[in-house]
């Protein structure tokens, strides 16, 4: 059950997935906006799609978009739908529990959208607006500074190297 080489692996391989995509700080952090917002949305086969197209509106990266929608993963899922189907709920001035039980099985095996729409997806959908907004605008700001500072420090690493083989170079014809 425990990982081998531990939880933290894959946010820290995404940290540097991200912060070494070749764009700027902002197309990067937009992207990964995108992909966090759209992830609270409860239309999960077009997440991808979805993060894609906000990303494409924002002038984010796709790529990072696409890493973005990782927000939305089997460990937060359930919170996340938990959170916005009873704050969408609040929002529409309904009570959570207006029925006695909500009888999801049977929705999904008839599948018809008019029926898991009212109680389910609708409540969802308006409840994942707000935190859809504050996340992205939190994954923003981090992600920005992140590449940045990335960036910056990259730029220095890589001045110092040209300028540290200017200076053999010289002394190589010194000789």
């Amino acid at each position: 059950m425990w990982p081998r080489k531990g939880f933290w692996r894959p946010p820290l391989y995404l940290y540097h997935r991200t912060v070494r995509l070749r764009a700027t700080p902002h197309a990067i952090a937009m992207g990964i906006a995108a992909g966090v917002a759209v992830s609270w949305t409860p239309f999960i086969g077009f997440h991808f799609a979805s993060a894609f197209a906000l990303a494409f509106l924002l002038g984010g990266n796709f790529f990072a978009a696409a890493l973005g929608t990782a927000f939305g993963n089997p460990f937060t899922f359930p919170f996340i739908w938990l959170l916005t189907w009873r704050f969408g709920n609040s929002l529409l001035g309904r009570s959570s529990f207006e029925r006695d039980h909500i009888d999801l099985v049977g929705m999904v095996k008839t599948f018809d959208l008019a029926d898991i729409w009212r109680p389910l997806l609708e409540p969802m959908a308006v409840g994942a607006i707000v935190p859809a907004v504050v996340c992205g605008a939190l994954f923003y700001g981090l992600t920005f500074f992140a590449v940045k500072a990335f960036q910056e420090k990259r730029q220095a690493v890589l001045a110092s190297r040209s300028r540290s083989e200017a200076s053999r170079a010289e002394a190589g014809r010194s000789q």
